[in-house]
């Protein structure tokens, strides 16, 4: 996206489900906001000096496209978004042309009110025939599929849920794909074969923006004391979209199932305490996350500390889901196939093996940068951050799979 009446030579989508909510709305207006100069890429690690030559695709190439099931147009969301003081007061206007042409992109998800007459795999064939179209116009040499979406409850039985079904139709495609959500996408078992077959990278789950980075960070630091902890709860207060959505306690435990693997993985023992997600409207996108932490110390002495996180959702989610579109399509480019672990860092439950603490994941981000660049063994961590030391096949059905709509994140 660019103000400028130059086009960049080559340009590269990002299909995001749930493309008319709150993160994708930020998503669009602030890639549009840092290119046209209105605003600093403040929370985009892939703008700090690590990044700077391993090849991404710049902001100004950057297209944007999607699915939803609500028909807000862009503008108006994004005008909302700026009452709600989510949005810097005067972008929308200055953007507008730029929210327009993204809301153009937009196609309608499935299924509706009355869409029953579609199978799985008709729904799936037309997801990805809306992408492959946004592709051939465009001109794009490739697409990044990312689901942002309000988080799904917990499916049961071999039926594809939403997410999967938009996953199977980014892999039918021939798209990466990143989950920045805790649904189920790629994870059901069904896909297991066609993700693993696709020659495609893909990435996630649910992205890492609030109470789980700090969990990322205190829980190797208890561990590196060598401080034990006894237990460990926490509350979270939100509101919008994904707080009415996470009122169902299906959808509030996939979402705690990640919080509570960093604690798991860097203690080396799972605490007692669990915590808890409370839908408070009036909160609209901001949320709050709070902590109670038990530990011991030297002989015995018992000892508290307490966190408090105040944060706007889509501003914290809407860099990294720049970040990772940027990430996963030059990992494309470079040939990369499968769970691409190394950015781990930006998820509660990432695919494949890595390291749980903030700081080594960082490490491993910044190594994978060098390689995307050609630099071998990667570019170097700055000191003050470090750590401890193709084409896609069709994916296949199941003839059982049912589907539901997917809805907006908020």
């Amino acid at each position: 996206m660019s103000t400028s009446t130059s086009q960049p030579r080559t340009r590269v989508g990002v299909w995001l489900i749930g493309a008319r909510g709150s993160v994708a709305t930020t998503v669009v207006a602030g890639c549009a906001a840092v290119t046209a100069g209105l605003h600093r890429p403040t929370g985009m690690v892939t703008e700090t000096p690590p990044f700077t030559d391993c090849g991404l695709p710049s902001l100004s190439a950057l297209v944007f496209g999607g699915h939803d099931t609500v028909d807000c147009p862009l503008p108006k969301r994004a005008e909302a978004l700026t009452a709600a003081g989510v949005l810097p007061y005067g972008l929308t206007s200055a953007i507008a042309a730029e929210l327009a042409a993204a809301d153009r992109e937009i196609r309608p998800g499935a299924p509706t009110p009355g869409d029953l007459d579609r199978t799985p795999d008709d729904l799936v064939a037309a997801f990805a025939a809306d992408i492959q179209d946004f592709v051939r116009r465009h001109n794009l040499t490739r697409a990044v599929v990312v689901n942002v979406a309000s988080t799904e409850p917990t499916p049961t039985g071999t039926a594809l849920p939403p997410s999967s079904l938009y996953a199977a139709a980014a892999l039918r495609a021939g798209c990466p794909y990143v989950n920045f959500t805790p649904s189920t996408g790629l994870h059901h078992p069904e896909l297991a074969n066609a993700a693993a077959t696709s020659g495609l990278p893909y990435a996630g789950r649910d992205g890492k923006t609030g109470q789980t980075l700090l969990r990322s960070v205190l829980g190797p630091m208890f561990t590196q004391r060598a401080l034990e902890v006894r237990a460990w709860s926490g509350t979270n207060l939100l509101g919008g979209g994904d707080g009415a959505s996470l009122a169902d306690p299906s959808a509030a435990a996939a979402k705690n199932a990640g919080k509570e693997r960093v604690l798991t993985d860097t203690l080396g023992t799972t605490p007692e305490g669990t915590v808890h997600i409370d839908d408070v409207p009036s909160l609209g996108d901001w949320k709050t996350a709070w902590d109670h932490i038990a530990f011991d110390g030297f002989l015995g002495t018992r000892m508290i500390l307490q966190t408090t996180w105040q944060g706007c959702d889509s501003a914290l989610a809407a860099p990294l889901v720049l970040d990772l579109a940027r990430l996963t399509a030059r990992a494309h480019e470079t040939g990369l196939s499968g769970p691409l672990s190394e950015l781990g860092f930006y998820f509660k439950d990432p695919l494949g093996d890595g390291p749980s603490g903030l700081g080594e994941q960082y490490a491993e981000l910044v190594g994978f940068a060098g390689r995307l660049g050609g630099g071998g063994g990667g570019a170097a961590v700055p000191p003050e951050l470090a750590g401890p030391a193709g084409s896609a096949e069709p994916a296949e059905l199941s003839a059982s799979a049912a589907a539901a709509g997917d809805g907006e994140r908020r």
